[in-house]
């Protein structure tokens, strides 16, 4: 409301609030039209609720008079004459006088304009700034965070490890007092565990992403490789070839974590690199083709990974590999590829679990193989998964041959 009406009001007897309310609008009512109608001027919101504050004094009624108000001056000033002119309250005889009409607006300016002066009286106490207390604390806020010591293994760890979403993972305490020192706080070290990983690495991988960041040397890699095995490794960073963690610069660390690359791409690398785990799909010639074979290559110095299997799916398979595409659809078949069971992908992991693992031999899915799938598949005895895309796969199965669709049909 931009006024405020403020009158006083006497009673000859006593009355309560409403007998007062209800003289205003009857004694008012049709004095200049409808215009200027107090009900209706109410209900179209251009004056607000009328406020008595009355007391019983001597027999008499006293009190004030509130009236809000969205009118112009003119309006607002011919609503406070009018109430003046109401001159009973019932049987008894009443006198209004207006007090004065305050302008909203401005008592708003005056406070904004007092407590403005408050704002800058309090500004003006305030301690002048000293450039060798800012100085302090911007060197204090450079400092190198402290090493605490992380789970039951107390593993050196810098003090962000629980607050941040992604953990950096290094090998040894040096490793994660260098990079501390650059800033990166949510570093976490194996403390050079070269058998186990700590469980709590393990636990920590289940509930963020981790960057495993290791040395630039093959002792970097065979940790690597153990850490990939027992945790959840999202995405692999290496110091330059030949250098340690410990020892790089800000600028090194920066680049070696700016071009980290997802574990499935690092283990692809080093199949390649090492000839671990090759797969070759070979296609028969095509006069006499009714299958395809899958040779799956292990040759590693690992003796549980070690020799060749061959798989052979039905053309009849490839055949349904193709009509799938689009359809969102998993199939199952058992060792004879006899189909067993057809589902929406989106349901495929629950419903392996539920079935007899023994009667499950491969699963086709117009979908991507995620981690999950596979761990399921693997738990029940799938020996093939083959969809329309690989997703990242950190813990790849022993015994499960694991395919995209362009890797069999082409």
């Amino acid at each position: 409301m931009k006024y405020l009406i403020r009158a006083k009001i006497e009673v000859d007897g006593t009355v309560d609030k409403p007998d007062i309310i209800g003289a205003i609008f009857g004694q008012t009512e049709g004095l200049f039209g409808n215009e200027f109608d107090l009900r209706d001027l109410q209900d179209k919101g251009r004056i607000g609720r009328i406020i008595i504050d009355s007391k019983q004094q001597g027999g008499k009624t006293v009190g004030e008079i509130i009236i809000p108000s969205n009118l112009d001056r003119v309006e607002t000033a011919l609503v406070a004459a009018m109430i003046e002119f109401v001159d009973k309250v019932g049987p008894y005889n009443a006198r209004i006088q207006t007090i004065n009409i305050i302008d909203a607006r401005l008592e708003k300016i005056k406070k904004i304009s007092e407590r403005a002066k408050e704002i800058l009286q309090q500004w003006l106490k305030e301690k002048p700034i000293d450039v060798k207390e800012v100085l302090k604390d911007i060197e204090s806020s450079i400092k190198t965070a402290e090493v605490v010591y992380y789970g039951p293994e107390k593993l050196p760890a810098g003090p962000d490890v629980d607050k941040s979403d992604t953990i950096i993972v290094v090998e040894g305490r040096a490793d994660v007092i260098n990079l501390l020192r650059y800033g990166y706080r949510n570093v976490i070290a194996l403390e050079g565990a070269k058998g186990k990983i700590p469980e709590t690495i393990v636990n920590l991988s289940k509930q963020k992403t981790v960057i495993a960041f290791v040395d630039g040397d093959h002792a970097g890699d065979l940790i690597l490789r153990e850490l990939i095995r027992n945790a959840e490794v999202d995405y692999v960073a290496k110091a330059p070839p030949g250098k340690e963690v410990e020892e790089l610069t800000g600028k090194e660390i920066a680049k070696a974590l700016k071009n980290v690359i997802p574990v499935q791409t690092y283990l692809q690398q080093m199949e390649k690199k090492e000839g671990v785990e090759k797969v070759e799909v070979v296609q028969q010639p095509q006069q006499t083709t009714t299958t395809q074979v899958i040779e799956v290559q292990r040759e590693t110095s690992i003796p549980e990974v070690e020799g060749v299997v061959t798989y052979q799916v039905p053309q009849k398979v490839v055949d349904e590999i193709k009509r799938l595409s689009g359809t969102l659809e998993a199939v199952l078949y058992d060792s004879n590829w006899n189909e067993v069971g057809r589902v929406p992908v989106k349901d495929l992991v629950d419903y392996i679990m539920k079935l007899d693992g023994s009667n499950i031999y491969a699963v086709i899915m117009d979908g991507i193989v995620t981690q999950r799938v596979v761990d399921t598949a693997t738990t029940k005895g799938v020996k093939i998964v083959i969809g329309a895309r690989v997703g990242v796969i950190s813990k790849k199965p022993v015994d499960t041959v694991i395919l995209s669709y362009e890797e069999l049909i082409h």
